[in-house]
């Protein structure tokens, strides 16, 4: 990798991006229409975004060697997946290496308990939160906490893996038989449960010149810590919406990094913002500005690695975006049937990712629908979901 401090990087420089799925795949598509050459780390071989990248590495997230091989063979790196060796980032980029966001970044961020506490000592609101240590800590936390919380893994837990909800003394009871305060000390922290009136997020960009942009809020709907459904802009009143946009400029300014950034939030039902996590890459939320907004966040980050200018984050339409997520009843290599009848709809768009197999949960891609109104915006999109249909194939 070049360790000249030039801003800009002109195609066809070449960028690694940490990771292969669906993030890195969209990435990559921009990457490759800007003109730049991309090679891809990832352990799956043919990995969605080495389908469409130059080159890929097959190895680990935490594989030291092959990361730094990646460095000094591409002219900046980035990541679309925050379980990696983020030690290994800071080492090369305080060798001088261009790593954007900051391995140091990813580092606070990777440990929950560490982004969380960070926030709350800088003034940011967030879910009232303790460091666990014990049994005997969980049990009077519980208490303290109005007799329930969310018990949280400090690291790699991501789309609600884990987190356990415990809301009753026999929840309580079963946790509390099934952990050693060894473990509990190691791995866990409490979160008070915050009583919401919807879940927002919130794409953030910063580029090498410090400039930030934000994309429009977006109100998004899980199920089973899932997202299924995002919906943009958000339907929430101006005072909402600005309270959010500066808390938002509050989480930059403390992460003082380079990238794009998520930050998710709840809507209190006291009217206030609670940021719940912050993503150091474009996000599943996000997925909407690709076919909505001038500049999606994937052509967003593209930019600011190699440089140039933030594109316009203006939304061209109002849209709703759901993923398309397998089943427990096709496990293993499948197709995808139903696809002609969702594209008769005017302005509705499928993505599907190319994942090898499928299984319960895993999202395999998504479809976003625009439309004048964001209710029918929604409604088509939904709809769209039910007429697509997930096959086994079954092998020979």
């Amino acid at each position: 990798m070049s360790k000249d401090e030039s801003n800009v990087l002109y195609p066809p420089s070449k960028i690694g991006i940490v990771g292969g799925g669906q993030l890195g795949k969209l990435m990559a598509f921009e990457a490759k229409k800007m003109g730049y050459h991309l090679t891809i780390l990832d352990p799956t071989y043919n990995c969605p975004a080495g389908q469409v990248s130059d080159e890929q590495i097959t190895a680990s997230f935490a594989d030291k060697d092959s990361i730094r091989k990646l460095a000094k063979e591409t002219d900046v790196i980035t990541f679309e997946f925050e379980h990696i060796n983020a030690d290994i980032l800071k080492e090369l980029e305080d060798e001088g290496y261009r790593v954007y966001p900051s391995g140091h970044t990813l580092k606070k961020i990777q440990n929950k308990y560490i982004q969380k506490k960070l926030l709350f000592d800088k003034g940011v609101k967030v879910p009232n939160l303790k460091k666990v240590n014990s049994k005997l800590d969980i049990i009077n936390t519980f208490e303290d906490f109005g007799d329930e919380l969310i018990l949280k893994t400090c690291t790699g837990g991501y789309d609600g893996k884990g987190n356990i909800v415990i809301k009753n003394k026999a929840k309580l009871d079963e946790i509390i038989d099934e952990l050693s305060d060894d473990s509990i000390k190691e791995h866990f922290f409490a979160e008070k449960l915050v009583d919401f009136e919807k879940e927002l997020s919130i794409i953030a960009s910063r580029d090498l010149m410090g400039n930030v942009s934000f994309y429009p809020i977006a109100e998004n709907t899980h199920k089973d810590s899932i997202l299924t459904l995002t919906v943009a802009p958000a339907d929430i009143s101006s005072l909402v919406e600005e309270k959010a946009i500066n808390t938002a400029k509050e989480v930059m300014d403390i992460l003082d990094d380079v990238g794009v950034f998520c930050i998710e939030m709840f809507l209190g039902k006291d009217h206030e913002i609670y940021v719940n996590e912050i993503a150091p890459r474009p996000h599943n939320s996000g997925h909407y500005t690709y076919e909505a907004c001038i500049t999606s966040q994937f052509e967003q980050l593209i930019r600011i690695i190699t440089g140039m200018p933030l594109g316009s984050t203006n939304l061209l339409s109002p849209c709703a975006m759901t993923n398309i997520l397998g089943t427990d009843e096709v496990i293993g290599q499948y197709s995808v049937k139903g696809m002609e009848d969702i594209l008769k709809e005017k302005n509705a768009y499928i993505h599907l990712y190319g994942k090898f197999s499928t299984g319960k949960n895993k999202k395999i891609g998504h479809i976003t629908v625009l439309d004048d109104n964001l209710k029918e915006a929604s409604k088509k999109a939904l709809e769209a979901i039910n007429n697509l249909k997930i096959i086994s194939i079954k092998k020979s």
